[in-house]
């Protein structure tokens, strides 16, 4: 039951990420700046969130990359993604850079606890 509530969480959020994508793609102006007055705060707030969640400890290791056998030191695959996201110039300056969903496989993601897909 878990693994299909799972199953039925990602599909949602791909399947948002992909309607946003099409709308930054195709809409028009004012339906645009609609968009993006709700859904940036909603995107900003996701990425704050799990931001927090990755923050290094007293030991500079991420807390939710780390296990009980392997310490994973900052930062984590998670802010290195942010990094690469939010700040590196040529993020910002070219076009989006959009890897199919389902090129990577949730097992392969490190930064993903399993317990946290279900």
């Amino acid at each position: 039951m878990d693994q299909i509530l799972g199953q039925i969480l990602r599909q949602a959020v791909w399947e948002r990420l992909d309607m946003l994508d099409a709308l930054a793609s195709n809409a028009d102006g004012p339906s645009l700046a609609s968009v993006a007055r709700t859904e940036l705060p909603r995107l900003t707030d996701g990425w704050r969130t799990l931001l927090r969640a990755h923050e290094p400890n007293a030991k500079g290791n991420c807390p939710n990359c780390s296990s009980r056998w392997r310490a994973q030191k900052a930062p984590c695959t998670v802010w290195q993604a942010a990094h690469h996201h939010l700040i590196t110039p040529e993020q910002r300056s070219g076009p989006p850079s959009r890897v199919p969903r389902r090129a990577i496989a949730p097992a392969q993601v490190p930064h993903v606890r399993r317990a946290a897909l279900h």
